[in-house]
C-alpha cells in the first residue's frame, strides 16, 4: 500500500492535515507522498496541470489517493480516468461540483474583470501571502465534469458545519453509490479539530490494523 495525498486549493504539502497523515502513515512504514500541486507557480495553476502532477506521482502503480477539498475533487477526477491504478480513496470535504460552484462564488463583473486583467489575487495558505492566479484556471475548470463517476471504494469524511463545501454535496454524491461511504463530523471545512476521528475512520477503511496484525504473524 502507498498513499498519495492531494492538498486543497492555495494550500501545500505542509498543511496541518497533510503533515498529520504523513506522521500517522510514517509510524506504520506506509509510503506517503504529498506533491506540490501548483509546482511552485500558483499563477499558472489549472485542473489539467494538477492532474498531470497526480499522474507523475502515481506513476502508473497501484495507489490509495487521499484528497482534501479541491484535492478530493482532483482525486475523484483521476480515479474516474485511471480505474486500474487507484485502489481506494479517502476524500476530506471533497469539492464536488467544483466548476459550477467556483463560478457561483463570484459576481459576473468580477469574473469579467479577472478575464480582462488576466489574473486575480488570492490568499495562498501555503506561503501565507497574496498570490495572483491566472484566468486560465477558470477556463480550464470548465472542461471538467461537476461529478466524477468512479467505481473504486471511497470514504468521504465531511464536516456537518462546513460553510465552504456544503455537506449536502457529499450526501448527494454518496446516495445511491454502494462503493462510497460518508462519515460526518461536528466540524467545519478544515476538519483540523477532529484529526483523531479522521484517522480512526481512515485506518478502519484501509484495514491498517488488520494489515499490521497479519504482518506481525509472518
Amino acid at each position: 500500500m502507498r498513499i498519495v495525498y492531494l492538498h486543497g486549493f492555495a494550500s501545500s504539502p505542509q498543511s496541518s492535515k497533510a503533515q498529520f497523515f504523513k506522521r500517522k502513515f510514517d509510524e506504520r512504514s506506509i509510503p506517503f507522498e504529498a506533491p506540490q500541486l501548483d509546482e511552485g507557480n500558483f499563477e499558472r495553476l489549472t485542473i489539467t496541470g494538477q492532474l498531470g502532477v497526480v499522474e507523475r506521482a502515481v506513476a502508473g502503480r497501484p495507489v490509495v489517493l487521499m484528497g482534501s477539498s479541491l484535492g478530493g475533487y482532483l482525486a475523484a477526477l483521476y480515479a474516474a480516468r485511471h480505474p486500474g491504478e487507484v485502489e481506494r480513496m479517502v476524500l476530506l470535504a471533497p469539492a464536488f461540483q467544483f466548476p459550477t460552484r467556483w463560478r457561483a462564488r463570484f459576481r459576473p463583473e468580477d469574473i469579467e474583470l479577472w478575464k480582462q486583467q488576466g489574473s486575480a489575487p488570492f490568499f495562498h495558505y501555503g506561503s501565507q501571502t497574496a498570490q495572483r492566479l491566472g484566468y486560465s484556471f477558470v477556463e480550464d475548470a470548465d472542461r471538467y465534469e461537476d461529478t466524477p463517476d468512479f467505481g473504486q471504494p471511497a470514504l468521504i469524511l465531511h464536516g456537518s458545519q462546513d460553510p465552504v463545501v456544503p455537506p449536502g454535496t457529499s450526501r448527494e454524491f454518496a446516495a445511491g453509490r454502494p462503493n462510497v461511504r460518508l462519515q460526518l463530523f461536528p466540524s467545519g471545512h478544515e476538519l483540523t479539530d477532529v484529526l483523531d476521528g479522521l484517522w480512526n475512520e481512515t485506518s478502519r477503511f484501509l484495514d491498517l490494523d488488520d494489515a499490521i496484525t497479519r504482518f506481525q504473524k509472518l
